[in-house]
Formats: structure tokens, C-alpha cells, sequence
């Protein structure tokens, strides 16, 4: 088993205990007092998983097998990926693939017509134009953007549930699942971990974050989850909540990008113009209880913007965001009123709609 190093640093100023409230609390029985743990590099990420359950290490090694399966199943450009394959015969046949993969494209696909397209899976085109967070990253041409454009329409994407097929309608298009796959892979460790008898842990895929449980210092404890500075490196927190079996996903623009003649282009791309969002929003974190909807939430209220992004996440259930402004102020849903703290000396003010 690898022992933590300093790439684990960060999440220990991110997660705390919210117990303080419990005097002479009594510690759960059949807890570790150091989680078993490991950290890997896989995803181009830095995923790290901690136990708490007495006798349960090698739930670990159940968890990473599963991350690693998963991986090679979706990664678009890995030899022998399906979603590659998926790609490689867009507008020439249907692609049959593993129904964990079905099952993420399916999400993929609700969100996309959910968010009216402001999330779409069929974003791969323009992606790959952009190519930001790898070597060969540039800003195109406005020539190159208008000629793949028209590629990008999640309304071409047919899935066929009897069949577990995928087919894209038009040839040159391609999915790209960047934008939601390691919510669902981080959904998939949680019940891989579940399934290996584990009740306390933390999932975190390169800022996915997961705390199954409570707290494992103190009964019905909750754990005081970080929300990410997107102006900072991973684990700078510039507010908490309270939290128990729920998912953390932020998005930032300082996440990666891409940064030419002085202008910094985030890496989540706008489906409808070919060009990252350019709009005040800095970072976006949602909060909800499947790691796979906070990723595409994330995306589609990046494109939204404040105010639309705001009414979006209003109505969906179990879910609630925190908006972070480039003015540096904080916006939170209803539902975190009472909740979320600002850290003191973090430089953000909160602020409310008018």
C-alpha cells in the first residue's frame, strides 16, 4: 500500500469533523484510528481513497481495480477504449459497448438534452481543436472553429437501450466525456466500497470528492467539506459546509487553461460558440449526492452564467451550488443558507442576487 505523500497535502486543509457541538463524544466502534489509504496517479489526476473501517484495506485495492477498468473502458484515446471506437465509427455503424459505458453515455445524453445543450457530449469536435491541459494546446483559427461546429449537436447522439449501442449520425463527430466520466467513475468506487462492506470513506478523484458516512471520530458527526478557491491550487478552501454521503464537484477556470496574449481560456468549452465560456463566473461547485450530476451540472451552469445557472440548480432536488464570481464574491442556493461559511482572510465576500 502507498503511503501518502505531499500531493495528499491539500485535502487535509479541505476536510475536517463538524463535531465540536458533542461533548465527550464516543467513537464509533470498529473504526481505525488512521484510515487505510492510498494514492494513485491514473486519469491524469491524482486519486486518493481512505478507509476507516476496521479490517477493510483491501477494499482499497477492489476500488482501484474498478477506477482502472472504468478508465480504459472511457478514455478516448487510449488503444482499445470504447468510447474511441464509438468515435472512430461515427456516421458509419452503431458501437456496441459494456453497460457500465452505456450507462455513463446515458447520462451524458440526459444531461445534454436536461441542460438544453448547455452541457453536450458531443462537444469532442471542439475539444480536441482546443486540445487546453495537454502539450499541444493552441487557440484556433476562427476557420477551423466554424468547420466542426456544426459537428457538435448531442441531438445526433442515438442510443439504443436493447441493443447497448451507441451511434454517432454524422462522420468527423465524436463524444467527449471529459466533462462528466470521473463523477461516475467516483460514483462507481462508492459503491464498489459499499459492496466490500465499507460505511466510512473518502473518494477523491482529482476533485470529485465523495465522504461516505459520518464522521468517524464521533456518532452522527458530520465531515466539514472545503469548497475549492478556483484561483488556488487543489485543497485551498475559501468556504465550508457540512456534509454527510455527498459528492463536492468544483470547476474553475484556473483549473486548466490555456493562456494566449495575456487572455486565459478556461477548459470547458462553450458548445454553441466553439470558445470556452467567457462570462464572470470563476469557479461553480455543486453539491449533491451523485458525483456524475455534479460534473455535469457544473459545466451547464458555467454556460448559463450567475443568475440562469442559479435558477437551474434551484429546482433540481438534493442539489446546491456555490458561485464564485471574478469580483471575488459568493453567491450560494437557498439550500446552503446557515450552511456554508466563508473562511476568514479567504478575500471573497458573499453576496445575494437582486
Amino acid at each position: 500500500m502507498k503511503r501518502i505523500g505531499l500531493l495528499f497535502l491539500p485535502l487535509l486543509l479541505v476536510i475536517g469533523l463538524v463535531g465540536c457541538q458533542q461533548k465527550q463524544a464516543t467513537p464509533k466502534p470498529e473504526m481505525v484510528s488512521q484510515p487505510y489509504q492510498d494514492t494513485q496517479f491514473l486519469m491524469g489526476t491524482v486519486v486518493t481513497l481512505r478507509v476507516y473501517d476496521k479490517g477493510k484495506q483491501d477494499a482499497l485495492n477492489t476500488a482501484f481495480a474498478r477506477i482502472k477498468q472504468l478508465a480504459n473502458e472511457i478514455t478516448v484515446n487510449e488503444k482499445g477504449s470504447e468510447v474511441d471506437e464509438v468515435n472512430k465509427q461515427a456516421g458509419i455503424k452503431p458501437v456496441k459497448v459494456t453497460p457500465s459505458v452505456y450507462k455513463l453515455i446515458s447520462y451524458a445524453k440526459y444531461f445534454s438534452d436536461n441542460s438544453d445543450g448547455s452541457f453536450d457530449l458531443a462537444i469532442g469536435p471542439i475539444t480536441a481543436l482546443w486540445h487546453i491541459g495537454f502539450p499541444d494546446a493552441k487557440k484556433p483559427t476562427q476557420q477551423e472553429i466554424d468547420e466542426r461546429l456544426p459537428l457538435v449537436n448531442y441531438k445526433d447522439v442515438t442510443l439504443d437501450a436493447t441493443k447497448q449501442t451507441v451511434y454517432l449520425k454524422r462522420k468527423n463527430m465524436a463524444l467527449d466525456l471529459g466533462g462528466i466520466a470521473k463523477g461516475f467513475i467516483t460514483d462507481e468506487v462508492v459503491k464498489t466500497l459499499k459492496k466490500s462492506g465499507v460505511t466510512t470513506a473518502i473518494v477523491d478523484l482529482g476533485g470529485n470528492l465523495y465522504v461516505l458516512g459520518n464522521s468517524p471520530k464521533h456518532k452522527n458527526a458530520k465531515w466539514n467539506v472545503g469548497i475549492q478557491d478556483p484561483k488556488s491550487s487543489r485543497g485551498t478552501a475559501l468556504g465550508t459546509v457540512p456534509e454527510v454521503n455527498k459528492t463536492i464537484v468544483t470547476s474553475g477556470i484556473y483549473e486548466r487553461y490555456l493562456k494566449v496574449n495575456g487572455k486565459i481560456y478556461m477548459h470547458l468549452m462553450n458548445p454553441k460558440t466553439g470558445y470556452p465560456f467567457d462570462n464572470n463566473l470563476m469557479g461553480v461547485s455543486i453539491i449533491t449526492k451523485k458525483s456524475v450530476d455534479g460534473d455535469a451540472l457544473s459545466t451547464a451552469t458555467f454556460d448559463k452564467g450567475l443568475k440562469d445557472g442559479m435558477t437551474y440548480i434551484e429546482k433540481k432536488k438534493d442539489t446546491e451550488a456555490v458561485f464564485i464570481t471574478k469580483d471575488k464574491k459568493v453567491y450560494i442556493t437557498s439550500g446552503l443558507k446557515n450552511k456554508f461559511k466563508l473562511v476568514s482572510g479567504s478575500g471573497y465576500k458573499m453576496a445575494t442576487l437582486n
